[in-house]
């Protein structure tokens, strides 16, 4: 296969982006108080986690359930070593994280008119227009940029996206300074096939430590697609929900994130460096479901604390 790695990326520890306080809970019909959203970001924070999304600076008319989120990157404890970012639609949600000092933001798109219709009412290309003043911005004030590009495999409208049209979305993100891109496997649909498809074409044009992957379980095949990322690709960030939480309301059938605690322990298992604790993510998987008045949609979830944490390996 062709990548543009040129070093054995798998050596390096995996990198847990935890969007549950982000896109989990934006997916719920509750609103979880604000106190409540603090204290789970800080016990996120101590999990192990590179990066935690912890809010969103669209309009609250259009998400009420993170209407707060000003107040939460004011007030939650800011762990060194573990980055908070928050999505980002326009200027406007700039000069808003900008006063609540969010040091990373993240924008969306996808391959897929139809579904950037449906969710941001802009086409992919008018999507990247209304980007460029916003990552300028965004880079005079020293922050990062993360580019979600969503329906990277499937889309609910269009159906089987093609990965020359992902890659070309890609590099149109790459030329307007995002720093990674995170590739969205938005319907749950894709097989290890399709992943090896998708980064076959992709990983030429892109190292792999500036990418990361964003799958959906809908079809339980969101912990095969991960490790199939990670095994043969190198990938090592990946876009992850404490107990599964959340979901696409513009994907009709798609059901929610792969939960974190199970990526880290089939990871863990298949030998990869990951310096997340599983135990105490599925304690905060607990904490989110007494909040959004259903279960926690993850395997380790149903298994008893003590049984959780993997023994070390005999040497």
């Amino acid at each position: 296969m062709l990548s543009f790695a040129t070093h054995d990326t798998r050596r390096l520890p995996v990198r847990i982006i935890e969007v549950s306080p982000r896109d989990g809970l934006q997916h719920e019909a509750v609103f979880v108080p604000t106190a409540r959203k603090i204290d789970l970001i800080n016990a996120l924070s101590h999990t192990g986690v590179a990066e935690i999304e912890a809010g969103s600076f669209v309009s609250p008319t259009a998400i009420p359930q993170l209407a707060d989120s000003d107040e939460v990157f004011l007030a939650i404890e800011r762990i060194p070593g573990v980055t908070y970012s928050a999505l980002v639609p326009n200027e406007r949600g700039l000069e808003r994280a900008r006063a609540a000092a969010v040091r990373k933001i993240a924008m969306f798109t996808a391959a897929s008119n139809s579904f950037t219709r449906h969710n941001i009412k802009a086409t992919v290309h008018e999507s990247l227009v209304r980007f460029k003043a916003v990552i300028q911005g965004a880079k005079r004030d020293g922050m990062l940029v993360r580019g979600y590009l969503s329906t990277a495999v499937w889309c609910p409208y269009e159906g089987r996206m093609a990965p020359l049209l992902v890659l070309d979305v890609m590099l149109r993100l790459l030329d307007l300074g995002v720093d990674e891109v995170s590739l969205g496997e938005t319907v749950g649909r894709a097989s290890p096939a399709d992943i090896r498809a998708l980064l076959d074409t992709v990983m030429t044009r892109i190292d792999p430590l500036r990418l990361s992957l964003h799958v959906h379980d809908t079809y339980g095949m969101a912990i095969a697609n991960v490790l199939t990322a990670w095994g043969d690709y190198g990938i090592t960030a990946f876009d992850c929900s404490a107990g599964g939480l959340g979901g696409c309301p513009y994907a009709p059938g798609a059901s929610g994130n792969v939960a974190t605690e199970d990526v880290v322990f089939a990871l863990k298992a298949s030998g990869a460096s990951v310096p997340v604790d599983e135990a105490l993510i599925v304690d905060c998987a607990h904490q989110f479901s007494t909040l959004v008045g259903h279960a926690p949609h993850s395997r380790l979830s149903q298994i008893p604390p003590a049984r959780i944490r993997q023994p070390a390996l005999k040497v």
